[in-house]
């Protein structure tokens, strides 16, 4: 019988390497519902500013099984001030939402967007948006499990 425990921490530096392979396997994911993206390795995050930035929290799951320990799951919160016509100041951007195929279904990104919310609360944010393709109705269903509505289509035209 295997022995799996999970905690949840801030990346550090030591986590780039590993979080580099996450956010490619998030490029990978969303390539299907994006024909404009870039071949090859692309980056979407900088990773070392998350980690840095007093604003920022870039948490990871990290699962223990059998004495060997491994990142399977992360994803940030951004605290940012909110454009002037917004009823509220600040708000919390969430992004590089990730769970590693194997640790899926297991409640992880629930957990860890929980902990974001707790974060981004104590820094005054308690308005939380976040960007998903249209397309990836998985992870819609999955964001509107945990009380996300949409709120604006971004549109595009391609000549």
């Amino acid at each position: 019988m295997m022995n799996i425990k999970v905690k949840f921490r801030a990346a550090t530096l030591a986590d780039v390497e590993q979080l580099r392979q996450m956010e490619q396997a998030v490029v990978d994911a969303e390539r299907p519902f994006n024909d404009d993206l870039k071949s090859g390795d692309q980056h979407y995050y900088d990773i070392e500013q998350l980690i840095s930035n007093e604003l920022s929290l870039l948490l990871i799951a990290e699962t223990l099984v059998d004495g060997h320990s491994s990142i399977t799951a992360c994803g940030y919160a951004d605290v940012r001030e909110s454009k002037t016509y917004i009823d509220h100041d600040l708000h919390a951007y969430l992004g590089f939402m990730y769970v590693d195929p194997k640790h899926r279904g297991k409640g992880l990104i629930q957990e860890l967007i929980a902990k974001l919310f707790e974060w981004a609360k104590l820094r005054e944010a308690n308005h939380f948006y976040l960007d998903v393709y249209a397309d990836n109705t998985a992870a819609i269903k999955a964001y509107e499990k945990l009380g996300f509505k949409a709120s604006m289509i971004e549109m595009k035209y391609a000549d």
